[in-house]
């Protein structure tokens, strides 16, 4: 018998002072039955560092071509392509011709240095590509705030983001390795 997705709800309030973006978002996501909490809630967290009324959550893991969210314009280009891990190579070429902007958030400890050691030189060609890292401290703390209904205020000024959930405040700024 097949696992189902967990289905969570959040309602997500956003006040980014660095975009000037001020939304209330009511989300609903499924959570693949072999995504870590962890995982989850930095697809909500991504989501709220680029919300907007065009970024969507895509199929998740078990698709291959597409990102865990893009935001895509009314002519269905792909504009924002937010990918969390830590993804090849051929998938981060693929992901930089298909959209306008790519995003990597790679989370954890040691498996993503080593990554970035090893792409460091690789990814040097794309010039629509960003990596921000997420310190495991800051990624633990997310997934034990993870609830299937969730009421999350983030406030994000000078890049620094300050995430109450489940009344817990964190506060943080994602590392960036490579613009």
């Amino acid at each position: 018998m097949a696992l189902s997705a967990r289905i969570c709800k959040a309602d997500l309030n956003v006040v980014d002072m660095d975009r000037h973006y001020y939304q209330q978002h009511s989300l609903t996501i499924a959570q693949h039955p072999s995504e870590t909490n962890e995982r989850l809630m930095l697809r909500l967290l991504a989501f709220a560092l680029h919300a907007s009324d065009m970024l969507s959550f895509c199929k998740g893991i078990s698709t291959e071509d597409e990102p865990d969210l893009w935001q895509k314009s009314l002519s269905d280009e792909i504009e924002l392509w937010i990918e969390l891990g830590l993804p090849s190579e051929k998938r981060l070429k693929k992901a930089c011709g298909r959209a306008k902007k790519v995003i990597v958030y790679t989370y954890g400890t040691g498996s993503a240095d080593q990554w970035w050691k090893q792409m460091q030189s690789q990814v040097e060609r794309f010039d629509n590509l960003c990596i921000k890292h997420i310190d495991h401290t800051t990624s633990q703390v997310l997934a034990a705030a993870l609830g299937r209904t969730m009421d999350i205020q983030v406030s994000i000024q000078d890049e620094e983001v300050t995430w109450n959930c489940a009344e817990q405040t964190l506060s943080f700024v994602p590392a960036l390795l490579y613009i």
